[in-house]
């Protein structure tokens, strides 16, 4: 399906949004092999160019040969992104996604980016999530919001064996690559690729125990089994608390104003292929086919 762009118009995005884990990036290719689509990245994690396992980037296999953009683009080296600069981003892959009569597709957990890309006016000094929220439902965008959402008990104990896979698919050692020892007693704030979980919680481990090549698990003491296991509960319980954290958003964000429809991925979780398209596929194609034929 080539989508249609009235430049008289708001041009149509569709959003979708869900806490770490629920399945909005598989959602995303497969709403993009249907209606001709191109995906925008809105994790401000997943914006920079490595540590491909411990941000949870969508691999090249996955991607279904569907172009994703902002997605990888930033060396590991540079600093925070800004909202003002996601949004200038953002902004100009929207345009030249639409121009080409393609839809674009903002897929991403991160909602203040979500927010500050979306809305008609941004104020680059205001925090939409505070104490005192600002949530603006003026958005310069004609907005198709779909989120992926997971019962809480099912998600908490997916989060914790989805860490326990990542660990044996290579992210201790990514980890390892990337450690550098810092001064003793920083109190420097973490920025950019160093939020990402994982980095702070094993670079407390590397600092009791650096780094080594050959390195052999059959050979750690006890005492170091302990500090590997510490920091992989704390990965896990990081991981927990952001995925509350990105559900209570989404919900100040309806509560707010914005028409976010909610798909309930819990049994989808915990089986087939066929039941995804059954419980959460299906009813996004009839919801983003409303969308696209809706003047």
């Amino acid at each position: 399906m080539t989508v249609c762009m009235n430049q008289s118009r708001k041009e149509k995005v569709v959003v979708i949004m869900g806490a770490t884990g629920t399945g909005k990036s598989r959602l995303s290719v497969d709403l993009a092999t249907r209606f001709s689509g191109e995906i925008i990245n809105s994790d401000k994690i997943q914006l920079y160019n490595g540590l491909e396992i411990a941000t949870n980037q969508i691999t090249i296999p996955e991607r279904c040969g569907v172009p994703h953009h902002l997605l990888g683009v930033i060396p590991l080296d540079e600093g925070e992104v800004s909202a003002s600069e996601f949004r200038s981003l953002a902004s100009r892959s929207i345009s030249e996604i639409a121009s080409r009569g393609k839809l674009p597709i903002i897929a991403g957990g991160s909602n203040s980016f979500i927010h500050t890309l979306l809305v008609e006016h941004f104020d680059p000094e205001s925090n939409p999530f505070s104490s005192m929220p600002s949530i603006s439902s003026e958005l310069r965008y004609d907005c198709c919001f779909l989120w992926v959402d997971v019962s809480v008990s099912v998600l908490f104990h997916y989060l914790s064996k989805r860490v326990d896979q990542m660990m044996e698919s290579g992210m201790f050692e990514e980890l390892a690559g990337f450690y550098k020892p810092r001064h003793s007693g920083s109190t420097t704030t973490l920025s950019g690729i160093h939020k990402t979980i994982g980095i702070p919680e094993f670079d407390r481990y590397f600092e009791l125990y650096p780094p080594e090549k050959n390195d052999k698990v059959c050979e750690w003491d006890s005492a170091r089994k302990a500090a590997y296991e510490e920091a992989v509960q704390a990965v896990k319980d990081n991981t927990w608390q952001l995925a509350k954290k990105q559900v209570e958003r989404i919900m100040k964000l309806r509560c707010s104003g914005w028409e976010i429809q909610r798909l309930d991925a819990t049994a989808s979780l915990r089986s087939s292929r066929e039941v995804w398209d059954k419980t959460v596929l299906e009813e996004s194609i009839k919801t983003v086919k409303n969308f696209l034929l809706k003047d």
